[in-house]
């Protein structure tokens, strides 16, 4: 059930997350996708929340008006993990990512992601935040993971849809979606809430 509203736009994801694409075909809308290049470099004053925030909406911004037409909608999004008060990027390589999950090995963390919607009139980004345990993991483990998955465009250094969020998160306490990608139940309410 699309709202009737919602049917007046044309949809644009500016992401080419395959994961981001599912989940919003999920929810029955149809849009595009346009991915936007954008530097994720951020000031080095923002902190967790802030980062995701900022680079979302940066993501947004970078479609100027002329490619945004009247009655275009735009959904960009970021998503962080955040542990021990800093960010842990996609992976440079396999020693880094073998790092990053060695790191959240038997630990908690927190999983970020911010989304903008945006129209020719219109900005506005909300965040969701959801708590991540993973069990102990063996360098065995961690290795197969990395070397099988190569999850290198992935924060953290790991997909919770994949082998690795099987077999390693023992709990979580908030959005399951927002750690895959993008949190579909608060994207439903805060679309509700922008076409008022």
């Amino acid at each position: 059930m699309i709202p009737e509203k919602l049917k007046q736009f044309k949809i644009i994801l500016g992401s080419q997350s395959p994961r981001r694409k599912m989940l919003l075909e999920g929810l029955g809308l149809v849009f595009e996708i346009k991915p936007v290049d954008v530097d994720e470099s951020f000031p080095p004053n923002l902190r967790y929340k802030e980062i995701a925030v900022h680079l979302s909406e940066l993501k947004a911004r970078a479609f100027d008006m002329e490619n945004l037409c009247e009655n275009c909608l735009l959904i960009t999004a970021d998503t962080i993990v955040w542990k021990d008060d800093a960010m842990l990027t996609k992976p440079k390589d396999q020693l880094d990512a073998r790092r990053m999950l060695r790191t959240l090995s038997g630990a908690m963390h927190e999983v970020v992601t911010a989304v903008t919607l945006k129209t020719t009139t219109k900005l506005r980004t909300f965040s969701v935040i959801t708590k991540v345990w993973f069990k102990e993991l063996s360098d065995l483990e961690i290795e197969y993971y990395v070397d099988r998955f190569k999850p290198f465009d992935k924060a953290g250094a790991y997909g919770a849809q994949d082998w690795i969020g099987y077999v390693a998160i023992s709990r979580i306490e908030g959005d399951y979606f927002n750690v895959v990608g993008l949190p579909v139940n608060q994207l439903w309410i805060e679309l509700e809430k922008f076409l008022k």
